[in-house]
């Protein structure tokens, strides 16, 4: 009895143990380089019989192959006369690359269906692997990156030019122009680098044209945008201080909708209209002030300290129906002396 305990315990340590090791072999990803005719390398380990091999590229969800022994190959149309099964062993999935491009960056999943021990998956992460030249071991420490960010906003139907930023003052030897949609991952839809004196342009955009000028200035020229234009565009510079990169926000506002134009267009009339409107406030408190001058100096004027001051004297008047003097009685009377003489020296002054 213990003898029959003692082997299960043993049968179940060697299927950990198998376990464990498939974990492993499935957890290792290997880097390939970018290069014309790569091989990516997919050779199951264990022995059976192979049922079939699947080729993805993971996070873009997109199939590469499938290779059926019985129905035999298939291919994605990206992949279609680029892509080779080497099968050099019954569990080999093995492929090879030719006419590659910077799209074909990303990461890679081979899967085995065997049998009778099942699936059997590989992660293989390619990469352009060309080192940028060697620094001065004296130069200081460089940021690896710098992000800018900047919105565009356009109207539907109209044309739109995306522009790569180049930094300053940095020697740059290849620009990638990358575009986003949404919460997809990044899909690179040009390149422009320098290799071996020589200019490469390539261009994968299929809703506009990419160009690529001698210094490396990349553009893409859309025409034409719609809704599905919107998103983030990226360009990666790569340069002689490391990654540099520049993402910009794509806006495609509906016809009739939002408008920049018509939006600049408010604020500059809005703008003008404040200014008028400053002029005619100032315009109004200078007019004010002026009349609250007048006002005090008019004040000034009235003021009895600058008027001429009048003498006043009790003069005896008879009226003229009085007969006697003496039916006359004294009665104060005020009287301006000064217009009386004047007004005698009128009469006097008259001819006679």
């Amino acid at each position: 009895m213990e003898a029959v305990q003692k082997d299960r315990w043993y049968l179940l340590v060697l299927l950990f143990l198998a376990f464990i090791r498939v974990a492993l072999l499935q957890r290792e990803v290997e880097t390939v380089r970018l290069e014309e005719g790569m091989v990516l390398s997919c050779l199951c380990p264990w022995k059976g019989n192979l049922s079939m091999v699947s080729w993805t590229k993971t996070f873009e969800n997109n199939p590469v192959a499938v290779f059926h022994p019985e129905f035999g190959k298939s291919f994605s149309h990206r992949y279609r006369d680029r892509v080779e099964f080497l099968r050099t062993s019954p569990l080999d999935g093995s492929i090879s690359i030719k006419n590659v491009t910077h799209q074909d960056i990303g990461n890679y999943q081979c899967s085995v269906q065997t049998f009778p021990q099942g699936p059997w998956t590989r992660d293989i992460q390619v990469e352009d692997l060309d080192e940028p030249p060697s620094f001065n071991i004296t130069d200081p420490a460089l940021p690896e990156e710098a992000v800018a960010v900047a919105q565009l906003l356009e109207e539907e139907n109209n044309n739109a030019t995306i522009r790569c930023i180049q930094p300053h003052n940095v020697t740059i030897y290849q620009v990638i122009l990358e575009r986003k949609l949404r919460e997809h991952i990044w899909n690179i839809i040009g390149v422009c680098k320098q290799v071996e004196g020589g200019l490469v342009s390539e261009d994968y955009s299929d809703r506009g044209r990419v160009d690529c000028a001698d210094s490396l200035e990349v553009s893409l020229h859309l025409t034409d945008i719609a809704q599905e234009d919107s998103g983030f565009y990226r360009c990666t510079f790569n340069t002689d201080v490391g990654v540099r990169t520049y993402t910009m926000q794509l806006n495609v506002s509906t016809p009739g909708g939002f408008s920049l134009k018509l939006y600049m267009m408010y604020v500059y009339i809005g703008a003008g209209a404040s200014v008028v409107l400053l002029l005619i406030v100032i315009l109004i408190l200078a007019m004010r002030r002026r009349k609250q001058s007048r006002r005090v100096e008019y004040r000034v004027k009235l003021h009895p300290s600058q008027k001429q001051p009048n003498v006043y004297e009790n003069v005896a008047v008879y009226p003229r129906t009085a007969k006697k003097p003496g039916q006359l009685r004294n009665n104060p009377i005020y009287a301006n002396l000064q217009a009386v003489r004047s007004l005698q020296t009128r009469r006097q002054n008259r001819p006679l």
